[in-house]
């Protein structure tokens, strides 16, 4: 179904608005039509949120996303930093931050949505993501999740829905795990998750190197490394950047970064390569020979935050298929750390369609 098929099921006909989400360790995103029905309107923000009291009334305030975490950086929650919300003072966190952001940006009640989900073995964490997504206030007429691997995989196989008819294996590179799952059909085999090869480790990483590479002078926390990492890491074109930090005792200090960045994700990349190689295919291929078979002849597609990296598609290609000894194909859509969400909207507006 195109976007704006998508649209006309949220116009006047009377259907539900179609709605995908992805609550992430890093960023939610939710996609629904726009007013024009012409396609997709994307609301992104960090997973996180602050409360205060109201200097007036008294009444507690929640702010959300880069507000929270620009205003309140000593108290900031990040809720989701596992991919689930661990506990239930975590789960009621998320509610109150997942509701603020359906409030503020007027989300229909209305609707029907879809969720894109971990591929996570943490029962008790899907059970509290499960409140959270039950006891929201929208999602009224339909309510379903699929696995964020096989969502984000919708857009690079086209405008449509295409990816449910394919076999492929599709890699989620995430800030907490790397997942990997092969597809038939819409039907997911294999899956593989581990929590050794992340974009969170990346970014600790970097703050680490950025101190050895300054020799001691420069400190810097994993928010700021990770910021250096979206805005600097490429694998085609990288360039050496300047910072500029606050010393302790007045006066700033400026400091060049040449190693640091690339030598995090090209580490990172490595290891995520060897995963793959030597734990998740021979799995696969020893459960699901065919599939197997048949899913290397066909582009694997790289979903999730660090897919997002200039380069790093066909850095993979070329590192796997070393790894392999075979020519292999990788492809991600045009915004992969986006892709998860636009794919559950459109099967959202699937599901509306035939409802």
């Amino acid at each position: 179904m195109s976007d704006d098929d998508a649209a006309d099921a949220a116009s006047g006909s009377g259907r539900s608005v179609p709605v995908g989400v992805k609550l992430g360790s890093t960023r939610t995103v939710i996609a629904l039509p726009d007013d024009h029905g012409t396609e997709n309107r994307i609301i992104k923000t960090l997973t996180c949120m602050a409360t205060y009291e109201d200097a007036l009334t008294g009444e507690e305030k929640v702010l959300y996303g880069e507000e929270a975490a620009r205003e309140y950086p000593d108290r900031v929650q990040y809720m989701l930093r596992s991919g689930l919300p661990e506990d239930g003072d975590r789960a009621e966190m998320t509610k109150k931050f997942f509701e603020a952001l359906i409030e503020e940006n007027d989300i229909p009640a209305d609707s029907g949505v879809v969720y894109a989900i971990p591929t996570i073995d943490n029962p008790a964490g899907l059970d509290n993501l499960r409140a959270v997504i039950e006891e929201s206030s929208i999602g009224l007429n339909l309510v379903e999740s699929y696995p964020e691997s096989l969502c984000g995989s919708i857009p690079a196989f086209g405008e449509d829905l295409e990816a449910i008819d394919e076999i492929f294996i599709s890699v989620n590179m995430g800030s907490t795990n790397l997942e990997a799952s092969a597809y038939r059909r819409g039907e997911q085999l294999a899956p593989f998750t581990t929590g050794a090869v992340t974009g969170n480790e990346v970014d600790r990483m970097i703050a680490n190197y950025v101190e050895e590479e300054t020799q001691g002078r420069v400190n810097v926390d994993t928010q700021t490394a990770r910021e250096y990492k979206e805005e600097h890491a490429d694998f085609v074109e990288f360039e050496p950047f300047t910072d500029i930090i606050q010393q302790p005792g007045g006066g700033t200090h400026e400091f060049t970064i040449e190693r640091s960045v690339m030598d995090a994700v090209d580490e990172y990349l490595d290891d995520a390569v060897d995963e793959l190689a030597n734990t998740f295919l021979p799995e696969l291929a020893n459960d699901y020979m065919k599939v197997y078979q048949l899913a290397l002849d066909r582009p694997i597609v790289l979903t999730g935050g660090m897919a997002c990296i200039p380069g790093i598609v066909e850095e993979f290609e070329a590192r796997l298929s070393e790894e392999l000894n075979r020519e292999i194909e990788a492809t991600a859509a045009e915004q992969p750390d986006v892709a998860p969400t636009v794919g559950a909207q459109r099967i959202a507006a699937r599901l509306v369609e035939n409802s």
